[in-house]
């Protein structure tokens, strides 16, 4: 299973792509199989030109959104839920992830979404976990000798590892 996570923005989108190998169903004499394997395929950011309107930024994600998809062909879509504090880039980064959701709609891929603490705790064991201990677990389960980078690649990675696991 192919599965894309989103930690959706105006500027920057990040996303990472990973794959899950499933084990074949366990049959009775035969030894239980491991959980699923992940490994990594691809992670890096969207960035939209701050020069440019906000609409065209919305096109902008869309567009590489859909390559993305094109590219990888995801079964699944774990995105991050916005977590709301006052800010001037609130509506932006709303609106941002509703080009998100709606783009991966028009490819029929099924979307699950999680808030930052169900994050935290589905990798980190605790909804209020430091960034460098989910980077860590998210290395541990992807087995990185380095971390990705961009951040929102590695927070994308995060939110896709949570739609392997909450599946």
């Amino acid at each position: 299973m192919i599965i894309l996570g989103i930690d959706p923005g105006l500027a920057r989108v990040g996303y990472g792509v990973i794959e899950v190998q499933e084990r074949a169903p366990w049959r009775p004499g035969e030894p239980r199989a491991e959980p699923g394997v992940q490994r990594l395929l691809d992670c890096g950011m969207i960035r939209t030109d701050p020069g440019r309107s906000e609409g065209e930024r919305m096109v902008e994600i869309a567009a590489d959104l859909r390559w993305l998809i094109r590219r990888w062909r995801p079964e699944l879509a774990a995105v991050e839920k916005f977590f709301f504090y006052r800010s001037s880039t609130t509506i932006a980064v709303v609106q941002a992830r509703g080009v998100v959701i709606m783009t991966l709609a028009r490819f029929a891929i099924p979307v699950v979404e999680f808030p930052p603490m169900q994050i935290k705790l589905a990798l980190a064991g605790h909804g209020h976990a430091e960034k460098d201990e989910v980077l860590a677990a998210v290395m541990r389960e992807l087995n990185l000798e380095h971390p990705p980078r961009p951040d929102d690649a590695a927070d994308a990675l995060a939110v896709a590892l949570t739609g392997w696991f909450q599946r």
